[in-house]
């Protein structure tokens, strides 16, 4: 199985770096504003932009000035730049060349000079090229590429172009193609010391991986094959994924992107969240992460021994509240040291690897679809009705569903929502997204004229003339009065 290439994004404060993120990834999660110094910690993204797929890395701005960097600040953006694979140095090409970004691309050179770096000129809407990428040739770093990340202006461009380069090198190092005979391959992800080593001790019956109440003990992707109850499985245990601002040690640095790498090599993902600690933003993070994997899903609540009646309920609430964007996903209340519920985890992952697995007939499919049409239909867009005249699967894990007709590119989030819930309940697709994709069916006759036959054509001669008769008549008849 291929790895996703990793492309960091480094600059000063302000060029453009969480703008760029968002329009790779399609996302909002990097905020924007017109303030210098906004991002911080790494934020981390699936590119969507271009011909292969990828991770992006933003990083906080770099100042250039030694004394006024905040350590941590760059410490996130070196921890950024050794794990990617290519290094995307944004530069503002309205302000033009700075000293900052001379400094930036001097420790670019003396650091990373084994590691592929493009300029990218951003905020270059409106003007000439090559003007605004002349005076950035002096950074020594090859030839610049002219951009806007705000609207979007040779961003696809400028993506592909470096990926065909990069990809294929990612692809040297690729990571190992999971057998075939591994079974049900289940990650286990998590935040550190959130029980992801003790569950799957617990699951297997025997101390595989070591577990110590220190977070950050595993240190990467462990593979655990075993069998039970005649299912063969393979667990993976990866890296905790810890907040980045505490990420010192280089092995650690790893995590976020072994844990997306995990997700994708496997049918079933197992999200472990700390019950005593409650639902974190880094959960919630990594539970994005998940959703964007479209892998089957479980979220197993960890240490809900230790948890008071009280608690317990409050956690629930948490639940409910902060988890709604996965309200498909079922939930599993376990204690990892004590074994309470680890075994009916079982049954809900091979029920999770089913639903994601399971293919659906034609047939079947559109009579789901059309009796949906009939209890609701589409809503009008422009005064038209939308037309949804056939759906076939796409794939599996995740199950998609492609639907072919008039004007469906333009069909409302909500409806695609209702239709989701359809799919659902029908096919028992619990524990696993549901993707639907929209064809728009081709106008056969698109860009054609009618060809009249000769009849017609002496039909149409005989009317225009009686019109034109009828048009003389009525102005003589003005005329005359």
């Amino acid at each position: 199985m291929s790895r996703k290439p990793v492309v960091a994004l480094v600059g000063r404060p302000n060029v453009g770096k969480s703008t760029l993120f968002n329009r790779l990834t399609k996302s909002r999660d990097a905020i924007v504003a017109d303030y210098p110094g906004l991002t911080r910690d790494r934020q981390y993204g699936t590119g969507k932009v271009g011909k292969y797929p990828y991770i992006v890395v933003d990083t906080g701005g770099l100042s250039g000035e030694e004394a006024g960097v905040n350590p941590l600040m760059e410490q996130q953006v070196i921890a950024a730049l050794e794990e990617a694979d290519v290094i995307l140095f944004l530069v503002d090409g309205q302000a033009g060349l700075t000293p900052a970004d001379e400094q930036i691309a001097a420790m670019l050179r003396q650091k990373f000079a084994h590691k592929p770096i493009y300029v990218l000129v951003n905020k270059a809407e409106g003007r000439d090229p090559d003007v605004v990428k002349a005076e950035f040739y002096q950074l020594g770093l090859g030839e610049p590429l002219v951009i806007s990340a705000e609207h979007g202006d040779h961003v696809r461009e400028a993506i592909d172009y470096i990926l065909e380069i990069v990809a294929p090198k990612a692809d040297e190092d690729e990571a190992p193609e999971p057998d075939d005979d591994s079974g049900i391959r289940v990650a286990v992800v998590g935040r550190p010391n959130v029980g992801k080593s003790t569950l799957i001790n617990r699951m297997i019956g025997e101390e595989r991986v070591v577990a110590y109440d220190m977070p950050g003990t595993t240190r990467d992707s462990i593979r655990v094959p075993f069998e039970r109850d005649g299912v063969k499985y393979t667990l993976i245990d990866t890296a905790g994924v810890r907040r980045r601002k505490k990420v010192y040690d280089k092995i650690e640095k790893f995590s976020v992107i072994k844990a997306i790498e995990a997700m994708d090599q496997a049918h079933v993902v197992v999200l472990v969240i700390d019950g005593s600690e409650g639902i974190t933003d880094q959960d919630q993070t990594l539970l994005g992460h998940a959703l964007e994997s479209g892998r089957g899903l479980i979220i197993a609540i960890n240490k809900w021994d230790n948890l008071d009646p009280d608690q317990r309920r409050q956690v629930k609430a948490d639940l409910d509240l902060k988890l709604q964007f996965a309200d498909f996903a079922p939930r599993h209340f376990i204690s990892a040291l004590h074994g309470t519920g680890v075994g009916n985890l079982f049954d809900m992952i091979r029920q999770v690897y089913k639903a994601a697995t399971t293919r659906v007939s034609t047939s079947e499919l559109n009579r789901v679809l059309q009796q949906a049409l009939l209890e609701h239909q589409p809503p009008m867009v422009s005064g038209r009705r939308i037309k949804m005249r056939y759906a076939h699967l796409g794939g599996i894990n995740p199950p998609t569903v492609v639907i072919h007709g008039n004007m469906v590119d333009r069909v409302p989030q909500h409806y695609t929502r209702y239709l989701t819930n359809v799919f659902r309940k029908a096919f028992g697709w619990e524990g696993t997204p549901v993707k639907i994709e929209y064809r728009v069916t081709d106008n056969p006759f698109e860009g054609k004229r009618t060809k009249l036959s000769e009849r017609q054509i002496r039909r149409k001669r005989k009317l225009m003339a009686f019109v034109k008769q009828k048009k003389k008549a009525l102005q003589r008849k003005k005329r005359g009065k």
